[in-house]
């Protein structure tokens, strides 16, 4: 049973205005017994589109607020999603060697400093190439960079395919347009180094959200992880608001016992810890 949440935001990232006392009083009112807070620490996000960063100092000491009022009733802990780049190896590493985290998600949301949220990512690109260059730049990214735990979801891409055809396409299921298959051979190569490197591959619940039908990664994508050897999987909701926490976490257990996970991790200051899907 998925009782932890290591993928969520709160106020502390630029794109949420959710305070962590709300997130964490719906995780209690889920049940779940682990919370881990991944604020967003994109230090080369575009200025234009918004400011990710936050200040670690003033997050601990929020976190550490609200471990002592919701004590014994959830545990929380410090987390944070570093926005991967192959430029922001040594300021990643300073910030990871300073701080104390208890988990790191490694993600990559930009390719040249655009984000394929936006449509101008997508202009002159057809969605094969703009989803081949993204998952090419991931690669690019973990080879130039490891001081994370977790890959942050691998095909966020997905969620926003031809969105400059139909900015809605985020409401309507997107896996017809999209399958392992096509980019097997860089998707092979990433998960390789992911398992190479003892990480783990994030599943993220956000995908359901988006009306994926499916988190990210999708099944076919998990299926060859597992036939790789991957057996290190974190999970999380990747909420922004806390009607999103633990989101679809049913769906989410019920596909990785398809695919014949029996367990995920969760981490307590960046040491592992394996629990049960029973």
């Amino acid at each position: 049973m998925i009782n932890s949440d290591y993928h969520l935001h709160s106020s502390f990232s630029s794109d949420s205005e959710t305070p962590m006392e709300l997130q964490i009083e719906k995780g209690i009112e889920l049940g779940l017994e682990n919370l881990c807070f991944t604020e967003h620490m994109d230090l080369d996000y575009p200025k234009e589109y918004g400011e990710f960063t936050f200040s670690v100092e003033e997050y601990f000491k929020k976190i550490k607020e609200m471990q002592e009022k919701y004590n014994g009733k959830i545990n929380i802990y410090k987390g944070v999603e570093f926005g991967l780049a192959p430029t922001l190896g040594e300021r990643y590493e300073k910030i990871a060697n300073q701080y104390d985290f208890d988990f790191i998600i490694g993600s990559t949301h930009l390719y040249n400093n655009l984000d394929p949220y936006f449509s101008a990512y997508w202009e002159g690109k057809t969605e094969y190439q703009g989803t081949m260059m993204y998952f090419e730049k991931i690669l690019e990214n973990i080879k130039a960079y490891n001081n994370y735990d977790t890959l942050g979801h691998i095909d966020y891409i997905i969620r926003y395919q031809n969105r400059k055809e139909n900015p809605d396409r985020d409401k309507i299921l997107l896996f017809d347009n999209y399958s392992y298959s096509e980019y097997g051979d860089i998707l092979d190569e990433i998960l390789k180094h992911v398992i190479y490197h003892g990480k783990a591959l994030e599943v993220n619940a956000g995908g359901y959200r988006y009306g994926l039908g499916a988190p990210n990664p999708q099944y076919s994508t998990l299926v060859r992880y597992k036939e790789l050897g991957g057996e290190l999987i974190t999970i999380g909701s990747d909420a922004h608001k806390s009607e999103y926490l633990g989101y679809s976490f049913d769906r989410v257990e019920a596909l990785l016992k398809e695919v014949g996970f029996r367990y995920y991790a969760t981490f307590k200051k960046r040491n592992r810890i394996m629990n049960s899907l029973q």
